[in-house]
Order: structure tokens, then sequence, then C-alpha cells
């Protein structure tokens, strides 16, 4: 067995433990009311969950992007409890549990120091913690189940109110009517968190939905790094993962939010992911999409005070199979803000990667500037990358730059390594390194080791 097949036998480990509950395949308002009723939630969350779920009846599927006929609703399952209580110490963790994040690196990135640190299961968080120097500032970090229950008001408040409404798009209806575990984190005025907070969330059930939501709040002056890693093994059924992530970055915050991606071929991976950014604040995106079958994922920044600024740095893989359509959208909605859009595509054998971006700038937001690089690398004749960017202006004292290449590997390159005395597949790998490193050196992996995993772990699998 090659390196390889040993690493993905690692990465593919999966757990038979019974679930404490489980919905069942479907959706219905008796499920949701179920669902509801499982977390002890308020009446007013239960009642937001069925209008969202009303409105997700009423919309119409998406049709200006990948094929989605595949997702089948009703083969589904939206709820998946784990037979285990939430754990502020590792060693509490049910040991079938522990043992598949023992292999992604979780408890090695805690012993890194990070300032905290979350694990997802199937639909529900088992394990948090946070290290007391920062709750003693203040600092709140949890997952949005214990938020709910311990901080209501400002759940109430944030949640699918002013960032990322149900009736934003079909998904977005779905996640908040069947939503369940995430982050929640808030900063309060003047802390700096000097080391990064993380959260993994592993699917590890076949057919199943995960909903996971990440409420981040920055107070003014205050800064926060927050690294999201997921995954799952691979099973025929289609499973489908809908997240929400909703920022707000008050005046003078700076949130950078890091995520790497690396779900099974056969996810449909549709998330919403939204930022409000208020007076010289500023919102980092670094966004790594790998695996899936299907990827929509576009992080939105609202600048809605002056000097506030956005960075978008996207890298996104398609292998046999895949269609990964990423990009960003920012909105200029005030004087004087900046923005830039970093896109690193790669696409093989009959993969299609695609940048989908939109820029606008409303009328009044003079002195605006933004700038959208986008490069695409393609391997064979077969693969497919596509550029798609939207700019819309309302404002004539703004400054605009975009620039777009497209490139291939041929056979002279790869002879040229070989004939050097390097490997075709080392080759390959190490002109996928050098085409990425300009955005790869932002993501913080020498934090987070099981992120690193997962970027060897496709980089090798798709390229063997």
């Amino acid at each position: 067995m090659s390196e390889v097949e040993k690493n993905q036998e690692r990465f593919d480990h999966k757990v038979d433990s019974e679930p404490a509950y489980d919905s069942g395949k479907g959706l219905s308002e008796e499920i949701i009311e179920e669902i509801s009723e499982q977390k002890d939630e308020p009446e007013w969350m239960k009642k937001k969950r069925l209008r969202a779920y009303r409105h997700f009846k009423k919309r119409p599927m998406p049709d200006w992007g990948p094929d989605l006929s595949g997702i089948d609703f009703e083969e589904i399952t939206a709820f998946i409890k784990p037979d285990a209580d939430q754990s502020n110490e590792w060693d509490e963790v049910p040991d079938e549990i522990r043992e598949t994040f023992d292999r992604l690196g979780i408890p090695e990135a805690e012993r890194d120091a990070l300032s905290g640190v979350g694990a997802q299961y199937d639909s529900e968080v088992v394990y948090q913690n946070m290290k007391e120097e920062w709750e003693e500032k203040g600092v709140i970090f949890c997952d949005m189940d214990k938020a709910l229950q311990e901080h209501e008001e400002l759940v109430k408040e944030y949640f699918m109110t002013k960032c990322v409404p149900a009736q934003d798009n079909k998904f977005a209806a779905l996640h908040g009517a069947v939503w369940s575990g995430g982050s929640f984190v808030y900063v309060p005025e003047g802390v700096e968190v000097e080391i990064p907070v993380q959260a993994y969330f592993r699917m590890n059930s076949k057919g199943m939905g995960q909903f996971e939501h990440t409420l981040i709040i920055a107070e003014e002056n205050s800064q926060v790094h927050y690294i999201e890693g997921c995954s799952a093994p691979q099973y025929t059924r289609s499973n489908l993962h809908s997240g929400c992530v909703e920022v707000f970055v008050k005046e003078d915050a700076h949130v950078q939010y890091s995520t790497v991606q690396n779900w099974s071929k056969n996810t449909y991976n549709l998330n919403t992911k939204r930022a409000k950014v208020q007076k010289n604040g500023t919102m980092e995106w670094v966004s790594g999409s790998m695996g899936s079958k299907v990827t929509m994922l576009y992080p939105s920044s609202h600048l809605n005070g002056e000097g506030a600024k956005a960075n978008h740095i996207t890298i996104s893989f398609a292998g046999e199979g895949q269609d990964i359509d990423t990009g960003a959208k920012v909105i200029h909605n005030a004087p004087n803000t900046k923005s830039t859009i970093e896109s690193k595509s790669i696409s093989q054998d009959n993969g299609r990667t695609n940048y989908r971006g939109l820029v606008r700038v409303a009328n009044g937001a003079h002195g605006s500037k933004t700038s959208i690089e986008c490069d695409a690398l393609m391997f064979d004749e077969e693969a497919t990358s596509d550029t798609e960017p939207y700019v819309e202006l309302k404002e004539d004292d703004v400054d605009v730059a975009h620039e777009a290449t497209v490139g291939s590997i041929g056979d002279e390159e790869i002879h040229y390594l070989m004939s050097r005395g390097i490997e075709e597949e080392e080759a390959k790998e190490m002109i996928v390194r050098g085409f990425i490193e300009p955005i790869a050196k932002e993501l913080p992996l020498e934090y987070a080791v099981e992120l690193n995993r997962l970027i060897q772990l496709e980089m090798e699998g798709s390229l063997g």
C-alpha cells in the first residue's frame, strides 16, 4: 500500500457508534419542531426555524451555477446527535469519537497553544475549550447551541437578522430551518486575541446534512483570527453541507477567517458566508476549497463604514467529476473603502473550476479602490476553468483593476523536471506548490496541523 493510500485510509476512518438521536430522512415541520425540542430551544428560535422552512419550500433551486439535480432533500438526514455530551476535557470525549479527531490532529493543535478549540461531530459539538486568559478578558468562544442557552439576547440580536436572513437564498433558508452546532465568538471592545481560535467540523454519517452556524462579533478596536477545518469520509450516498457564517466587524476591529474544506467527493458544499464591516474595520477571508462533488462558495464583505477594508484570498482544486464554483462578493457602501480579491484555481481530468465574483460600488462610495486577480492552472485538455467577474459601478471617483490569466502544464515542463531526476508525480506537485505559494503562505498552517494534512492529502491523492 502506497503512502497516499495509507493516508487516505487513515483519513477515511469511520466510526460505527449509534447516535443518541437521528431525525430520519427528509424534512417536515414536525421534524424541525422535534429538532428544536431536542435542543431545548426558546420558543422564538423554533418559530424562526419554521418560518425559514416555509421560505425554503417556496424558493426554487438555483439554476445559474453548477448542476444540483443530484440533491434529494428527502434522502438527507438533517440532524444526528452523537452519543456524547459536550466536554471541556478531551479525555472525557467517548473513545470512538475521540479517535476520529485524533487522526485529524485536534489534540496536537491544542498542544500548540491555540486560544481555543472546538470540535463538531455530525450535528453537534462534542468538545469545546477556551483558554482561561481570554475568558478573563471577556472573550466568549463556545458552540452555538450553548450560546443560545447562555447568551440568548446576543444570539437573538444577531442570529440571521442583520447579516444573512433566511430569505437570502434557498440554502440559507434551509440552514435557518435545520441549523445545528457551529461556533459563537464574541470579542469585547479593545481586546486582541493574539493566538487563533479554531473549530473542526466532521461529517461522519452516510447521507446526512451538516448545517453548522458560525457567528463572530468583534467589538470596536478588537482583533481575532478564526480558523475552520472541515472534512468527511467517502460514502456512496450524497451528503449535503450547508453552513452559514455571519461576521460583524465593528469600528477599527480586525477579523481574519481562514478555512480549508476537504469534503468527500460525494458532498454538495453550499455555504453562505458574509461580513458586515464598519468604519476603518478590516475583514480578511482565506479559503481553500478541496474535495466535494460540487462547491458553491462566495464569501461576501459589505463595507458599510468609511475606510473599511476587505481582503479575499481563495484557492480551489477540482479533479475528476468535481465542479468547484468559488469566488467573492464585495459591496462598497461607504467612501474610501478598499478591497482586494485574489483567486488561484487548479483543475485536471474533467474537473471544472470557476471564479464567480461580484464587486459593487454604491453611489456616494467615492474614493473606493478594488483589485481583482484570477489565475487558473489546468493539467490537461479535459480540464475546464472559467472566470465570471461582475463589476457594478454607481460612482465615478473609483479605482478598479481586474486581471485574469489561464495556463496549462504541458509535457515539456514535466519532462524538464523529470530529466533532472524528479519523479513525474513529484514534478506535478512541485508545479502546484509553486503556483499556489503566494497565497498558501497566508494560511496559518503552523497553527493548524490538521489543515496541513488535508492539503497534503488532497495534492498527493489528486495528482497520484
